[in-house]
């Protein structure tokens, strides 16, 4: 896959890679199991611009290209699909808003320690009554003066237990339906700021998933990201990116299983030979190699199109959709291959297993992908 790349991605994917088996692949076990979130490891990450992928260098970013986040989400989410996670979160739907719509004096107040990591970001979009239907959120964003009085409930917020600048999102005008949706930036601390207990999740659980509720919280006006109004658009363009770091977590996680079980069907005997000698299990890979590298070139279609300044709605859609269900499949099959091993907390099969499984959810489950997908095919 590296025959497309520029020598600069080429660079990159082997300086994360290195780092990853330093630092992340001896605690990753033992960070799922006690759901705790490794900051040490994560002051590390961002000294080295993972949490500025895409920001400028003027800004305190790495000032790397789409490819180049894909590439880096894709290796930390081979060894670890929780920091996978938090910084696609971070940088697609977090920094990348604040990039795309906000204001000179927003750039600069925000973005430098974003990028640096000493900040995380969250994306605080889903509510108890909204999910698949994000116009049907319910919090609220009154004026008063020079504030909003903020109200709200927002809940499986990624990054939620850790993060200090959320966007979230509200109705500044309720009569408006989808058009009176809003964004505003808000700061960990601020007075009617709660943010709720740990999620005690199935997979990446060293990600800290948790509810954000403002109460009567009181946001300045100046934290408006874009205009009144804007609030689907911004929440939409960041997606589309959101979809790109989600389909390149779940190549990571499936490149992972897949690994894992040519290394095991080689070391396994059975029957007097190695199990990768039999034929079924032999034609199990087969089909997991190629289904893993369709899934990764759909991935680059997307990001590169990105790149060049193209439509890729679409594209990334479709990325997401097949990279999920693919990482499904594949960590699926490497249970089966390593047989009873595979259901034991024992062999990293089995937490691949259980991080694959929700990237058929977030950032859009599979049947709104299908719908996204449709209607560019069909027309609306």
């Amino acid at each position: 896959m590296d025959i497309f790349l520029s020598e600069k991605n080429r660079t990159v994917r082997r300086s994360v890679h290195t780092f990853c088996a330093r630092e992340l692949k001896p605690i990753a076990n033992e960070i799922d199991q006690e759901a705790s979130f490794p900051w040490d490891v994560v002051e590390k990450m961002g000294k080295l611009g993972y949490f500025g992928i895409q920001v400028p260098h003027e800004l305190g970013g790495a000032g790397l290209d789409t490819v180049g986040y894909i590439i880096v989400v894709e290796e930390v989410s081979k060894v670890c699909a929780a920091l996978g996670l938090c910084i696609s979160v971070h940088n697609s739907v977090a920094v990348y808003p604040l990039l795309a719509f906000g204001s000179e004096k927003q750039k600069h107040k925000w973005i430098p320690a974003l990028a640096k990591g000493e900040k995380i970001g969250a994306f605080c979009l889903t509510e108890p009554n909204a999910g698949s239907d994000a116009s049907g959120i319910e919090a609220t964003a009154i004026r008063e003066n020079d504030h909003y009085v903020v109200n709200a409930n927002k809940v499986f917020v990624t990054n939620g237990g850790v993060a200090d600048v959320c966007l979230i999102f509200a109705r500044s005008d309720p009569s408006a339906g989808r058009k009176g949706i809003s964004v505003l930036v808000t700061e960990r601390g601020a007075p009617g700021f709660v943010v709720g207990d740990l999620e005690d999740l199935c997979g990446v659980r060293a990600n800290p998933v948790t509810s954000i509720r403002l109460y009567d919280c009181r946001v300045p006006v100046d934290n408006l990201l874009g205009k009144e109004g804007m609030g689907l658009r911004i929440g939409l363009a960041a997606l589309d990116r959101g979809r790109i770091g989600v389909a390149s977590q779940a190549v990571g996680i499936a490149q992972a299983a897949l690994e894992a079980s040519v290394k095991y069907a080689r070391q396994r005997h059975q029957f007097g030979v190695p199990i990768a000698k039999h034929q079924a299990l032999s034609m199990m890979i087969a089909d997991m190699a190629t289904q893993v590298d369709a899934a990764r070139l759909m991935t680059y279609r997307a990001a590169v199109l990105s790149d060049q300044g193209k439509p890729f709605s679409q594209a990334s859609a479709m990325a997401k959709l097949f990279a999920s269900e693919t990482s499904t499949t594949v960590t699926d099959l490497a249970v089966q291959i390593h047989g009873g091993y595979g259901y034991s907390k024992s062999y990293a099969v089995e937490r691949y297993f259980r991080d694959a499984r929700v990237t058929r959810i977030y950032e859009g489950t599979s049947e709104i992908h299908r719908m996204v997908i449709a209607r560019g095919v069909i027309g609306s």
